[in-house]
C-alpha cells in the first residue's frame, strides 16, 4: 500500500524578518513554488521573500498536518524562532537538505 507523507513547514527570507508557515505534500515543490513568487505583493511569502526552509515536520496524515500548522499560525514570531531553533539551531537554509 502506498503511504503517504504530509509536511508542516516553515520559510523564512533571507533577512529572517519573516516566517511563513504552510502544509505541503512535496516540500521540494512548494519551496521552489515560493521562491518563483518571491516579489509578489499578493502573497505574504511573496511579498516578505519567504522562500529559505528553516523547519519542517512531517505527518503521515493530512488531518494531523493540517492542524499543527493551525496551531503554529496561532504562535506569536518568539515562539516560531524557538521552533526553528529546535532544530536548526543556526538557522541555515534547508532548502537542499535531505528530507
Amino acid at each position: 500500500m502506498f503511504a503517504h507523507c504530509y509536511y508542516v513547514y516553515l520559510v523564512t527570507n533571507p533577512a529572517r524578518t519573516a516566517v511563513y508557515t504552510g502544509v505541503t505534500n512535496d516540500v521540494r515543490r512548494r519551496i521552489q513554488e515560493h521562491f518563483d513568487n518571491r516579489g509578489n505583493p499578493g502573497t505574504f511569502a511573496g511579498r516578505y521573500f519567504c522562500y529559505n526552509l528553516g523547519h519542517c515536520e512531517p505527518f503521515e496524515h493530512m488531518e494531523g498536518a493540517i492542524a499543527r500548522e493551525k496551531e503554529i499560525k496561532g504562535w506569536k514570531r518568539a515562539k516560531k524562532d524557538a521552533l526553528i531553533a529546535t532544530t536548526n539551531p543556526q538557522w541555515l537554509t534547508l532548502n537542499y537538505a535531505e528530507l
